[in-house]
C-alpha cells in the first residue's frame, strides 16, 4: 500500500465518520419508533470503553518508554479495537435515543427556568467539557489512523511525529468521554 492510498483511506473513514455524526444529531434519520431495551446501557458502556482506552493508553506509554515494543503495540491494538467499538456503539446510541439536556430533570426536552437555575455554574462547565471532547474527537481520528498504520508498519519516526498529537488529544478525548457521560447521566430519561 502506498503512502497515497492510506492518505486517502484516512480521509475516506474520517469524512464518513463525520458525516454519519453529523447525520445523527441532525436527526436526518428517524429513529425507531420504540427504543429497545438495551439502549439505557450503552452511555455506560461508552463511558467504560473510553475509560479502558485512557488506561490503556497509560500503559502504552509506560511500555514504550520501558522499550518494550511488543507490549507496546499490543496495547495500542486493544485500545484501536475498543475505541472503535466505541464509536459503533456511540453511533448506535445516537441513532436509538435523542439528545439528552444538561439540567433537563424532568425530561421533557426543554430547561425550564427552574432547572437552567439549578445548572446554571455547571452547565457552562459541561458545555465546555463537551464541546472540546467533540471537536477533538474529530480532529484526533485521522491522526489515530495514521499513527496506528505507522506503527503496524514500524515506520518509527513518522509515527513519533503523528503521536506528539494523536496522543494528548486521544488521551483527552477518552477522558473527557467518561466525564461527560458522569456530568449528563442523571439527566437520561429511558
Amino acid at each position: 500500500m502506498t503512502d497515497k492510498f492510506i492518505f486517502r483511506f484516512v480521509a475516506v473513514v474520517s469524512i464518513f465518520v463525520f458525516v454519519v455524526v453529523l447525520v445523527l444529531n441532525r436527526r436526518l434519520i428517524p429513529a425507531p419508533a420504540a427504543t429497545p431495551s438495551f439502549t439505557a446501557y450503552l452511555p455506560m458502556l461508552n463511558a467504560f470503553l473510553n475509560g479502558t482506552c485512557s488506561l490503556l493508553l497509560l500503559t502504552s506509554l509506560y511500555f514504550i518508554k520501558l522499550h518494550n515494543i511488543k507490549m507496546h503495540k499490543r496495547i495500542n491494538i486493544t485500545a484501536f479495537c475498543l475505541s472503535s467499538l466505541f464509536l459503533v456503539s456511540y453511533i448506535l446510541f445516537h441513532y436509538l435515543k435523542a439528545d439528552t439536556i444538561f439540567g433537563d430533570v424532568n425530561g421533557d426536552g426543554q430547561l425550564s427556568a427552574s432547572e437552567r437555575e439549578a445548572v446554571s455554574t455547571l452547565r457552562p462547565v459541561y458545555l465546555t467539557i463537551l464541546i472540546s471532547h467533540i471537536i477533538l474527537a474529530a480532529g484526533v481520528l485521522p491522526l489515530i489512523l495514521l499513527s496506528f498504520y505507522r506503527g503496524l508498519q514500524m515506520q518509527v519516526e513518522k509515527h513519533k511525529k503523528l503521536v506528539r498529537w494523536a496522543f494528548p488529544i486521544w488521551f483527552y478525548v477518552t477522558v473527557t468521554g467518561v466525564i461527560v457521560y458522569l456530568m449528563i447521566s442523571p439527566y437520561y430519561h429511558f
